[in-house]
């Protein structure tokens, strides 16, 4: 006895019914401001770790950077081609320190249970001063 091929055997291979396409998320727009990795639109903030809502997000600002001495490298070649010269006064030239500042900026992005922390590389204060700048619009944005 045959069976008809109009059931099949196997249920899986029963086709699903067609769905309707699902409708396109609305585009949130160009990135507005770009703080080191997250890119902030006029409704979004896009991290590495997913999207964030812009509105009613918090945003803190934490400096973490301090001040390196160093020998600059001039001083070393100095030293180096004056020792066969004078040998005692071209050691000198090791005392010679340079200030680097050095550190990171930590921008934080919190809305209700999602949070992201950015930290950008900085070197000097004026970078530092941007940053904040750069966060203070985005809260002016968040607040509207």
């Amino acid at each position: 006895m045959t069976f008809p091929d109009s059931t099949p055997s196997d249920p899986w291979s029963v086709p699903a019914p067609e769905q309707p396409p699902a409708p396109a998320p609305m585009a949130p727009g160009p990135v507005i401001v770009q703080i080191g990795d997250m890119g902030v639109t006029s409704t979004t903030v896009h991290t590495p770790a997913g999207d964030i809502p812009l509105a009613g997000s918090t945003w803190t600002v934490n400096d973490y950077w301090h001040n390196e001495q160093r020998i600059p490298p001039w001083a070393i070649v100095a030293a180096i081609a004056g020792f066969c010269v004078l040998t005692v006064f071209s050691l000198l030239f090791l005392l010679v320190k340079v200030t680097v500042p050095r550190g990171t900026v930590q921008v934080t992005v919190t809305n209700t249970t999602r949070q992201y922390v950015a930290r950008i590389p900085v070197t000097d204060q004026s970078q530092v001063t941007y940053v904040h700048q750069q966060v203070n619009y985005v809260r002016s944005l968040a607040a509207l």
